[in-house]
């Protein structure tokens, strides 16, 4: 093909008009031009009839922390110094390395002890951290002082008691409740024909009260705030006692038979009995009873107010649960799906409505219940008879006490109801169990005649984490 049908072919393909001859093109043939050296000279030339705006975002990497990543920066080079290596570039991509090359300057690392002058982002102040400081895992070389988040530490609860009382003649009997815990830190016991107040405090021992040969004491329980005491007897007596004074305030009747179970709300006192009955007794009023509960059939053993003071929950050895409000004389809800007595109740402080109760040695479980839908929430099988409930109200956690046939204490976290410990101990049935004004501590009693004292809840966040149980009560001794 001759040379004008080459020209011709590439007119062709790039589509120039037939008259147009095609020249060699050359880098070498090209001067630079007036608007090339304008271009390159773009720093120095600025045109009088316009403002030029770039369609480039180039960041300023000047305040920019490349020291918390581990990435080293360039030094802040001058304009002079970055116009005269983009010149050289550029004029070496247009004409070639024969234009003149200069070698372009290589950046230097920039001294990381030199704080920058500004944050990325302004939203705070920031300290300069090492790179592994922001991870989440730390190294052997990361320094105390560093800011990670707070990793929350097990609690360690001791598997031996801190304390442990002889209490002789304290019954082995499902049905009674014989210990509780006040708020003015004293617990009181009942032993055979007496009730005993042990200060927490000082390890001190007093006699309250004696019911002669021909009664015993079946439940003791403390009124909400002040120093008052009932004490249900076997005779179907109640009896309200000061306790500052030592002295007996009031005997009130109606029941016929053993008085097992009482529970406090404000002024308002609830006793349970052997005869099926509960009775509301208000200490302000002269009567006796403001008012009769029925509804079970066996033996009332299990009484508890709700935190709120609304509702009575009540277990009986007709293996039912039932709840009751404040003007009811019939239950309000019944739940019938244990297998055994229901003496083992307890109301969740954490959540509105949430109750726990447990059953007998034909039953062995914790069940949950929401009485506010009247819905039975969960089960747990605990393997042996269940005695007690209390919920701590520093954690969202429980305990519960068992006899047959392992006689052991265990803590739970709700809700998973996982195992936070199991405490062993007592060789008879922990039928007895309250816990400590403070909430750390639980006093649990058993038919071999002894109270041990636990340290198995943390302390409120408002509080100390020392109890006010003091060390001097530390050690065995009795508490009569």
């Amino acid at each position: 093909m001759d040379e004008s049908g080459t020209s011709h072919s590439q007119s062709s393909q790039l589509n120039l008009p037939p008259n147009m001859a095609l020249a060699p093109l050359s880098l070498d043939n090209l001067a630079p031009s007036r608007s090339i050296d304008r271009l390159i000279n773009s720093n120095h030339y600025k045109s009088p009839s316009r403002t030029i705006y770039s369609d480039r975002f180039i960041p300023s990497r000047s305040g920019s922390k490349f020291e918390l990543f581990g990435i080293s920066t360039p030094k802040n080079s001058t304009a002079e110094d970055s116009s005269s290596a983009y010149t050289t570039l550029l004029r070496t991509a247009l004409f070639g390395p024969d234009a003149g090359v200069i070698s372009p300057v290589t950046p230097e690392k920039k001294d990381l002890s030199t704080p920058p002058n500004r944050n990325i982002f302004r939203y705070k102040t920031e300290t300069c951290q090492p790179m592994h400081s922001l991870e989440p895992f730390l190294f052997d070389d990361v320094v105390p002082a560093a800011n990670h988040s707070p990793v929350k530490t097990p609690q360690k609860i001791p598997r031996s008691p801190y304390k442990v009382l002889d209490a002789p003649a304290l019954q082995d009997d499902f049905y009674m409740n014989l210990v509780d815990w006040s708020s003015h830190n004293v617990l009181a016991v009942g032993l055979g024909a007496c009730v005993y107040l042990w200060n927490a405090c000082s390890s001190k021992v007093t006699k309250l009260c004696d019911l002669g040969n021909d009664d015993s004491v079946c439940s003791v329980s403390w009124a909400q705030r002040g120093t008052h005491l009932a004490v249900g007897a076997s005779n179907g007596k109640v009896q309200i006692w000061d306790a500052s004074q030592c002295k007996k305030i009031r005997t009130m009747v109606g029941h016929r038979f053993r008085v097992g179970a009482l529970a406090w709300t404000s002024s308002l006192l609830s006793s349970g009995s052997r005869d099926k009955n509960i009775y509301q007794r208000d200490i302000r009023a002269q009567e006796d009873f403001v008012s009769k509960l029925s509804g079970h059939k066996s033996e009332v053993c299990g009484l508890k107010w709700s935190c709120d003071h609304r509702e009575l929950a009540s277990g009986g050895n007709d293996n039912k649960l039932f709840v009751w409000n404040q003007h009811s004389t019939q239950p309000v809800l019944k739940f019938c799906e244990h297998a055994a007595a229901v003496k083992a109740i307890a109301w969740s402080p954490h959540l509105h409505g949430l109750l726990a109760s447990g059953g007998g040695t034909a039953d062995r479980s914790i069940r949950f219940w929401n009485t506010t839908t009247n819905s039975h929430l969960s089960c747990v099988d605990t393997g042996s008879q269940v005695c007690n409930l209390v919920w701590s109200k520093n954690v969202n956690e429980l305990v519960s006490t068992h006899g047959y046939s392992q006689n052991q204490i265990i803590v739970w976290r709700y809700p998973t109801m996982s195992k936070v410990a199991t405490l062993t101990g007592h060789t008879y049935r922990v039928l007895y169990l309250a816990i400590s004004p403070d909430g750390q501590n639980i006093v649990t009693g058993a038919g071999d005649e002894t109270l041990r004292f636990w340290n198995i809840f943390p302390s409120p966040k408002s509080k100390n984490t020392d109890s006010e149980i003091g060390a001097s009560s530390r050690g065995r001794t009795t508490i009569r």
